[in-house]
């Protein structure tokens, strides 16, 4: 079993920056990818960035260039660095890591941290 403990949210004005955190605890892999996801009020959760352990990242269109993701593996802790955030970057951010067991994909979730951005 994996817990996953977000921690950063806030409130920020518009064309600030956050940092969010997430650390991980458990049976975990070394091979895994960690991600943040975000879900506003009334839309459905979507990624805004994931890495692998081996420090590959994927990001969202629609934060590419604001938001870095990075990840400590020695303090197994994931970070999501947001920049110039919008208004509609407001949401409830969570932490997600993926990992295979005999070939069995397993998800596991952090409680969310909430971020909203004022305009």
């Amino acid at each position: 079993q994996v817990q996953l403990v977000e921690s950063g949210g806030g409130l920020v004005q518009a064309g600030g920056s956050l940092r969010v955190s997430c650390v991980a605890s458990g049976s975990i892999f070394s091979a895994n990818v960690m991600g943040w996801y975000r879900q506003a009020p009334g839309n459905k959760r979507e990624l805004v960035a994931a890495i692998t352990s081996g420090g590959s990242a994927n990001y969202a269109d629609s934060v590419k260039g604001r938001f870095t993701i990075s990840r400590d593996n020695a303090k197994n802790t994931l970070y999501l660095q947001m920049s110039s955030l919008k208004p509609e970057d407001t949401g409830v951010y969570y932490c997600n890591l993926h990992q295979s067991s005999w070939l069995r994909p397993y998800d596991y979730w952090g409680q969310g941290t909430q971020v909203t951005v004022s305009s």
